[in-house]
């Protein structure tokens, strides 16, 4: 048994804090995004034409303890150490003994996209062997099609790379992660396929899943120049980023091309949309959970 402190944070003491409470005992500390799932919602990593923010400006740190007497002086000592005076408010929550291995993949089943592509674990046996199956295990980067974002973007090029006049296109995924949407596209049928990411983490998660799924991929890493056009184009990333990348992304689609953008709340897509329109127009082309996907045509 185990014990989990939650308590919120800014981002001028969240390293520190976090430093503190190892030094008092703690087992692990992780630092989260308070605002996640929400409006306002950042990415860690600083994008184009944006300043770099090393954590979020309200962070979540959670930190794992052993049992033992006193955790509530534990955090004060912890906050004191690095001159917070006023201690947050935080919660206590147990963590029970269970085999972690199992517990987490338990948690990533089989995802079906559709009747013609489904995501599948390794340590799961494919539930249609007949489908194109993506072998993905959940890792460092963003990825693992079980979010609403990755699923709308996978449905999408399962239509358009399947189907329509452009035929076997060619496909820049910009924000490529752990590469899942890259590799989609080149199993179904692709001609050349480019992943580009800020983190080199992403650059070498997608390039060892490209080498799992026996697939080519072109990668780049975003501070390299991007000039050439593409059939289709595909970002899976956040509103603040899409709207800072609206001039680039818009001048990588061929003419003739297609463009769809994802990580986007409905209630941002008229926000993206603006930001676009300059350059191409946008509409919601479908919806899930609560995310939309933008699409339009060069």
């Amino acid at each position: 048994m185990w014990v989990n402190v939650s308590l919120l944070t800014d981002a001028t003491h969240a390293d520190a804090l976090s430093e503190a409470l190892m030094d008092h005992g703690a087992l692990s500390v992780s630092v989260e995004d308070a605002q996640a799932g929400t409006e306002a919602e950042t990415p860690q990593f600083g994008e184009p034409g944006s300043a770099a923010t090393p954590l979020w400006q309200q962070s979540r740190v959670v930190a794992l303890f052993e049992p033992g007497d006193d955790l509530p002086g534990r955090v004060a000592a912890a906050c004191q150490a690095i001159g917070l005076d006023d201690l947050p408010d935080f919660e206590l929550s147990e963590v029970a003994e269970q085999n972690w291995v199992q517990l987490t993949q338990s948690q990533f089943d089989p995802i079906r996209i559709n009747d013609r592509l489904w995501i599948v674990p390794s340590w799961h046996v494919a539930p249609d062997a007949q489908a194109i199956n993506i072998e993905l295990d959940p890792g460092l980067a963003f990825g693992t099609g079980s979010h609403p974002t990755t699923y709308l973007c996978l449905q999408w090029l399962c239509e358009t790379v399947r189907s329509g006049p452009l035929g076997n296109p060619s496909v820049l995924d910009y924000g490529c992660g752990s590469g899942i949407l890259a590799i989609a596209a080149a199993k179904l049928g692709a001609a050349s396929v480019l992943g580009v990411d800020i983190d080199d983490r992403a650059l070498e998660s997608a390039r060892y899943n490209a080498e799992r799924n026996r697939v080519e991929l072109s990668l780049r890493h975003s501070q390299q120049a991007l000039n050439e056009t593409f059939d289709l184009v595909v970002a899976n990333i956040l509103t603040n980023p899409l709207c800072v990348l609206a001039p680039l992304l818009a001048g990588r689609v061929a003419a003739g091309g297609r463009l769809a953008l994802s990580g986007v709340l409905e209630s941002q897509a008229q926000q993206v949309i603006a930001a676009y329109a300059p350059y191409i127009a946008l509409a919601v082309g479908a919806t899930h959970e609560g995310w939309c996907r933008l699409e339009g045509r060069s």
